[in-house]
């Protein structure tokens, strides 16, 4: 089970790291893309460098949105997105913990169906609008801190939002968040490496900073994720993941003129993961998906992930 410990760190070290999300709760989204985290989470991994590169899909709903000055009804969202995730292992302990930082960058595509949308400012609506942007999105530096007590793993993190993507107000669609944002959390897993069991979860806050141009501040956003596991041979492993988010404080500023306008979503659904050698290491392969229920103020559909994690090279 050693072998595996080292593809597994993999899977913790970038699972914080795939996938930010592409705007604020002003637009329907959150900067925290529910399901980032989940098995493994709070697992050591092996120092050096690790890249790893992940395709996002989603579908979703929703019948009412706020976005700046513009309320939307009838939402049809579909994301696709590629990041591409660098991270580097610590050899050296930090507070007794193993340290890692890592960056994630993204470019994608956003399509944006709606039934209506009324312009609140001008008091002006407009039926059947659609569109389409494509784009490089926001960077998402990361950094965690790891400590290890037998079966029992623990982990902290902190997560930055750096408005760096494509954005326009105007527009239904965006693949940049136009505001900064922070996140701060932590994560628990039990693994038992005889009986290639597991469960880990994890739970973070996300401040959110203004966005300038619609003058609109999303509240504080709590989230969890949870993922367990079970190895059936010493290349496959399966198991099950889910999230809860809930957005705890109203959104504010001068652009939310609908009141607090707080969201809320939870999602459940199967994962996959697959091991393979690359020279000395293995790398793997992760599937999994997510089937979304009692959303609020919030798009509610479908989603998958699909990553490809190696290793790059041993820290000296």
């Amino acid at each position: 089970m050693k072998r595996f410990t080292i593809c597994l760190s993999i899977v913790c070290t970038f699972s914080i790291l795939f996938l930010p999300s592409i705007k604020a709760d002003e637009g329907g989204a959150s900067f925290w893309l529910p399901g980032q985290f989940g098995s493994f989470a709070a697992v050591q991994g092996t120092p050096g460098w690790s890249m790893a590169a992940t395709w996002y899909h989603s579908s979703a709903d929703a019948k009412t949105t706020k976005r700046g000055q513009r309320l939307t009804l009838g939402l049809d969202v579909r994301q696709d997105l590629l990041m591409l995730t660098p991270t580097y292992l610590f050899a050296e302990p930090l507070l007794g913990g193993q340290a890692s930082l890592g960056m994630t960058a993204l470019v994608g595509r956003v399509d944006v169906d709606v039934d209506a949308a009324i312009h609140l400012q001008e008091g002006t609506l407009e039926e059947n609008e659609e569109d389409t942007m494509r784009g490089i999105g926001d960077l998402y530096p990361t950094a965690t801190l790891r400590w290890n007590d037998g079966k029992n793993n623990y982990m902290l993190y902190a997560m930055g939002g750096v408005p760096t993507g494509r954005y326009d107000p105007e527009r239904l669609a965006s693949v940049g968040s136009n505001h900064w944002a922070l996140d701060l959390g932590g994560a628990y897993t039990y693994f038992d490496m005889k009986r290639g069991l597991e469960f880990s979860v994890t739970a973070g806050a996300t401040y959110n900073w203004e966005n300038p141009d619609t003058d609109y501040q999303s509240g504080i956003d709590g989230h969890i994720d949870w993922g367990a596991s079970l190895f059936l041979s010493e290349t496959l492993n399966i198991g099950v993941t889910g999230y809860l988010f809930y957005q705890l404080t109203g959104d504010s500023g001068s652009g939310a003129v609908l009141g607090d306008f707080k969201s809320r979503v939870n999602g459940i659904g199967p994962q996959l993961t697959w091991f393979f050698p690359i020279g000395n290491s293995q790398g793997l392969v992760n599937l999994k998906g997510y089937k979304e229920f009692g959303a609020e103020h919030r798009p509610e559909g479908w989603n998958t992930w699909l990553t490809l994690s190696i290793p790059l090279g041993s820290s000296k």
